[in-house]
């Protein structure tokens, strides 16, 4: 499955919300430097979704604070 993210990058805490139109805010303690905040990213989402780390990956939006990511279960 597909889901749209909004990344807010060095966080105090790490959360995922789910917004009234079907995205997701996800916060996370990682800097945007070098894939961190991506990494920290799919780690959260994993634990949140129950599937494995390599289950979730980043499929649109790489260096944007919006992107598309992909969960498989």
């Amino acid at each position: 499955m597909k889901i749209s993210i909004k990344v807010h990058a060095r966080s105090k805490r790490e959360s995922v919300t789910e917004l009234p139109d079907g995205s997701y805010k996800v916060e996370v303690k990682a800097p945007p430097v070098d894939g961190a905040a991506n990494e920290a990213i799919c780690a959260l989402l994993a634990q949140h979704f129950g599937v494995h780390k390599r289950d979730v990956s980043v499929v649109t939006g790489a260096t944007n604070n919006k992107k598309v990511v992909e969960v498989v279960k």
